[in-house]
């Protein structure tokens, strides 16, 4: 998983993180996952993780919004474009029942347009843009927040048999 996650930081594209990550200083981010309140999905092809995704919580410690998550996912190079992401996406989504997650929220760069287009596959719809916050060495780019209400969603893979 931090393999992934450093592909993401070097691509420029999907993070704000500009260092990578050694294993032991990515420890406490996985702790703070768990199956019944965030979990953590880990994609496995030819027992080989291509891709991870997770329910965070959304400004922690605050009780009011505690059926509120924060949705991130990250697939390795080789293995994007080919429906992996639409699949973790559907299973991070499908789970939010048994998790008493009724919003999502996604956070991604305004730079990052496959996150932002395959959040609108599934219905998330733009709910704020934090323009021109994010100053990289060699560019600036903003945020946008996506939001879903689960009870009021279909995803795309519901529909198939």
């Amino acid at each position: 998983m931090v393999t992934i996650y450093n592909q993401a930081i070097r691509s420029g594209l999907a993070t704000g993180h500009t260092n990578e990550f050694e294993p032991a200083a990515r420890l406490n981010w996985f702790k703070r996952h768990d199956k019944n309140t965030y979990p953590l999905y880990a994609m496995e092809l030819n027992r080989k993780i291509i891709g991870y995704g997770s329910l965070s919580s959304y400004r922690e410690g605050r009780q009011a919004m505690r059926n509120i998550a924060e949705v991130s996912f990250f697939l390795d190079e080789a293995h994007q474009g080919k429906g992996y992401g639409i699949a973790l996406l559907n299973t991070l989504i499908n789970d939010c029942h048994r998790v008493h997650i009724n919003t999502l929220i996604a956070i991604v760069l305004d730079i990052n347009k496959k996150s932002v287009g395959m959040l609108k596959k599934f219905g998330f719809q733009k709910w704020g843009h934090l323009k021109d916050i994010i100053q990289f060495e060699d560019k600036t780019c903003g945020h946008l927040i996506y939001g879903l209400r689960i009870n009021q969603i279909e995803t795309p893979l519901d529909n198939q048999n």
